[in-house]
């Protein structure tokens, strides 16, 4: 039995593409559509899935080298890499966190079968990530066995469930679409994003009407505005941290490079994005009127980033910024006893969103001001969970955390030692 949800896990759950492609497939088949509609729809939706990975690998390995290269100057003797990290973890509660994913993913498709909360969370890596962090919480209050496993899958759940839902309307705010949710920890940067930008914003001046001179009109496409900006944070950080250029590389070519590194990631990835929208939504039907009546579909964040494109980057730039002074001043203050570091990854991907749903209920004003306050957010969860985990997976909250995992993961931990007094 352990073999089978071992493979389940590994090369479906944990397989984005394998897993919308079976989803596109038991879709179309349900539809009873002819085989070469169902090999063609599935094979697409998994090419969709596979490019938009693709492009987040990029992405993601463009700015690495950023955050590697704070760590080693800012951080200096926080070993991010060794110790209370994913590895180490996942070594010792494996286990428990593939079964508490597999009960999970049964009281997740019963909650959206038998209540008025329809969605369906498509997002592979988060149904992995997710009872990770909460069975690590668990672990850290005090829990083990049968207790820790059914905690860890009661919460992830309740996650997977209940948070695209809360997020709806914000997202069909900005989409106009409401076929589909947002699956992702970007959760409660962006309702705080966009509660903030409704109350301050003005939708009459959009992110996407900027009033760019004509010769700088390149600078209106996403994929040449993140390169530039990649291609700045390279720039200055070969001067505060010359460890982010390889030892024997120019930092003019290495800045040059990964700037064109990271703008194709954005072609790909949104070339993706249209691939799995357009192949997906409709495999979905399917399922949503013949299995779980009204279910729509939960997508990884960088489906909302097609929208609004120049939010993405807008948001970037300003999370980075608020973030980074935050940080140092954390730092300074030992605000939290832990040294923090940059949050790259969470500036560009969750504010990225944020900022998405700040344009969405505020415009360009809206998604500066909305950012800039989840910015400040992100930093303080951060700030808290590295408290809360600092005898499990305090390392890796260091480079992924400031987000959902961060605020659901402390909350959970405290629950946890109350469970683990009654059991």
């Amino acid at each position: 039995m352990q073999g089978i949800l071992d493979f389940f896990t590994d090369y479906i759950l944990r397989n984005p593409p394998v897993l919308l492609g079976l989803i596109a497939a038991i879709g179309l088949i349900i539809q009873r559509k002819n085989i070469a509609d169902i090999v063609k729809g599935s094979l697409s939706a998994a090419f969709g899935m596979f490019i938009l990975d693709a492009g987040v690998g990029l992405i993601v390995g463009a700015i690495i080298p950023i955050n590697d290269a704070f760590q080693e100057t800012v951080a200096e003797g926080v070993e991010v890499g060794e110790g209370l990290s994913d590895v180490t973890f996942i070594a010792d509660f494996g286990g428990e966190i593939g079964l508490a994913m597999f009960a999970g993913l049964i009281i997740h498709l019963l909650i959206a079968r038998f209540t008025p909360v329809k969605t369906i969370f498509l997002t592979g890596h988060m149904l992995w990530w997710f009872p990770f962090i909460f069975v690590a919480a668990g672990v850290e209050g005090g829990l083990n066995g049968i207790v820790l496993i059914l905690f860890g899958a009661v919460l992830s759940a309740s996650y997977w469930s209940f948070m695209p839902w809360i997020m709806r309307h914000y997202i069909w705010d900005v989409t106009g679409d409401e076929s589909f949710l947002i699956g992702h920890p970007t959760g409660i940067l962006s309702i705080i994003s966009g509660f903030v930008a409704k109350r301050v914003g003005n939708k009459e001046r959009s992110t996407e009407s900027l009033n760019v001179p004509k010769s700088l009109s390149f600078f209106r496409e996403i994929s040449v505005m993140g390169a530039f900006v990649i291609f700045i944070m390279y720039i200055v950080m070969a001067f505060v941290a010359p460890e982010v250029v390889a030892e024997g590389e120019n930092a003019f070519f290495t800045a040059i490079t990964q700037g064109i590194t990271f703008g194709a990631g954005l072609i790909i990835m949104l070339q993706g994005v249209r691939m799995l929208i357009n192949q997906i939504i409709p495999a979905f039907q399917g399922i949503s009127d013949k299995v779980i009546p009204g279910a729509i579909p939960a997508f990884d964040v960088p489906i909302l980033f097609n929208y609004k494109p120049n939010a993405v980057i807008i948001g970037f730039i300003v999370a980075m910024i608020t973030s980074t002074i935050m940080i140092l001043i954390a730092n300074t203050t030992n605000l939290f006893g832990v040294i923090l570091i940059p949050l790259v990854v969470t500036s560009f991907f969750e504010m990225g969103g944020a900022a998405v749903v700040g344009e969405g209920q505020g415009g360009l004003r809206g998604a500066i001001i909305g950012t800039a306050v989840g910015a400040i957010v992100m930093v303080g969860l951060m700030g808290l969970s590295v408290i809360v985990y600092e005898t499990t997976i305090r390392n890796w909250l260091l480079i992924f955390g400031g987000n959902d995992f961060s605020l659901f993961g402390p909350l959970a931990s405290w629950l946890a030692q109350l469970l683990s007094g009654v059991f």
